[in-house]
């Protein structure tokens, strides 16, 4: 079984999504391995505390300052430029984080802790329409 989830994302940030996929997996029912995917090259899937917004907060300003946009003087050996400042440090953190999870799932439901959460980590600044593809076997 697959589907495809669509998220809006409103620049960098941790967008949630646990309750799409919670919701899918309990209309298939069953159980079984749920495997993420997200579609794109600059941004991320993260499990992650769901309780406490500081989490996402000081992640995203750990990413910035570990990462920081092309247009400041460290940064200025990258050559990938011409899609913006934002846009080299992107994939760069896309390719340190996961961009694929794998998900045990147990009549219907995800196996997550109590505190964690599903989210895409958007490293971009302007919105965009993120597609993370789920396939449950």
């Amino acid at each position: 079984m697959h589907t495809e989830f669509h998220l809006l994302t409103n620049g960098p940030g941790l967008y949630q999504f646990t309750d799409q996929v919670m919701d899918w997996t309990q209309a298939q029912g069953g159980s079984g391995l749920l495997t993420l995917f997200v579609r794109h090259t600059s941004c991320s899937l993260l499990i992650q505390e769901n309780a406490d917004p500081q989490v996402r907060f000081d992640l995203k300003a750990y990413f910035d300052r570990l990462v920081p946009r092309s247009d400041r003087p460290e940064m200025s050996y990258l050559r990938h430029v011409a899609e913006g400042p934002d846009d080299m440090p992107a994939h760069i953190k896309a390719a340190m984080m996961p961009v694929t999870l794998s998900i045990p799932v147990v009549d219907g439901r995800p196996v997550l802790g109590t505190w964690q959460g599903l989210y895409l980590f958007e490293h971009r600044d302007a919105p965009h329409q993120r597609k993370v593809a789920a396939h449950l076997a």
